[in-house]
């Protein structure tokens, strides 16, 4: 039978989530499904959700989203349901949008984007060395936000994140303010740069936010150090991007038996192995 996690893994990159049989899709069914607490609420969402940098630009480019389709029903269905995405993942937001609204299951999903029109680690306290940083145009990224609530086809969003700690100042301000007025619900900052954890920590002391999005797999674990002790002091969630180290997991696994002690913490695949660590 094929798990949740071991349903992930197959849809981490998008050729395989286009070739998703329903049948596979089917053994996910009746399953319950972790979540935890978002500490400035107190809001439970599930601990899995899934990415849309890969599969649904990738669909969109194919112009064939119907395993795709059936991809999100299920994982809605049995309750993952959070869905992150960017305006930087191609056309990731408006396929989304649209399978969600096709399915009339769009109020049921937890969206999570990004902002972000200052370039990667541009503007504020960016930089470290890295010459003048780049500055966010304030018209420019409210359009992008306004965007982001018309591909997505949703009246309220609920997570937007200033993508690559671009321009703090600018970007996580305008976000404070789609929040006051009630369109966006949670508000953070992600960087998957280790050599950005020092000027992520700083956003983290400074800004009143919900979220952080940040790189932590079971061979890259440097954000437990610095990151995450940060995090529950302040009582910011944090909401872990590639678990899987970019695929690179699985080229270290391949051939190898999963060990038989990590079915004593619920582990009989390396998809579930590399989860639970995360």
């Amino acid at each position: 039978m094929v798990n949740r996690r071991d349903w992930l893994r197959i849809s981490a990159t998008a050729g395989a989530a286009l070739t998703l049989d329903p049948r596979v899709l089917s053994a996910l069914q009746g399953q319950d499904i972790v979540t935890r607490a978002i500490p400035s609420t107190g809001e439970r969402i599930p601990v899995v959700g899934l990415g849309g940098a890969n599969t649904f630009s990738a669909a969109a480019r194919s112009g064939d989203i119907d395993r795709l389709t059936e991809v999100l029903r299920t994982m809605v269905d049995n309750g993952a349901t959070v869905l992150d995405t960017a305006p930087g993942y191609g056309a990731s937001e408006e396929v989304s949008g649209q399978i969600a609204q096709d399915l009339g299951m769009a109020d049921r999903i937890f969206w999570a984007t990004k902002l972000n029109v200052a370039g990667r680690g541009g503007g504020g306290r960016g930089g470290r060395g890295r010459g003048a940083p780049a500055t966010a145009d304030p018209t420019a990224a409210r359009a992008q936000v306004e965007r982001s609530f018309e591909r997505l086809r949703t009246p309220v969003i609920d997570l937007i994140q200033v993508h690559n700690l671009g321009d703090p100042p600018v970007q996580l301000g305008i976000l404070q303010e789609y929040k006051a007025e009630g369109r966006v619900r949670y508000i953070g900052i992600t960087t998957t740069s280790g050599g950005r954890y020092p000027d992520l920590a700083e956003v983290m002391r400074e800004y009143p936010l919900d979220f952080i999005g940040i790189d932590y797999a079971i061979d890259n674990r440097a954000a437990a150090d610095m990151i995450f002790p940060l995090a529950q002091e302040l009582g910011i969630a944090v909401m872990v991007y590639l678990p899987f180290g970019r695929n690179r997991l699985w080229s270290r696994v391949e051939g190898r038996d999963v060990p038989e002690w990590a079915a004593d913490f619920g582990a009989t695949t390396w998809a579930q192995f590399f989860l639970k660590f995360a």
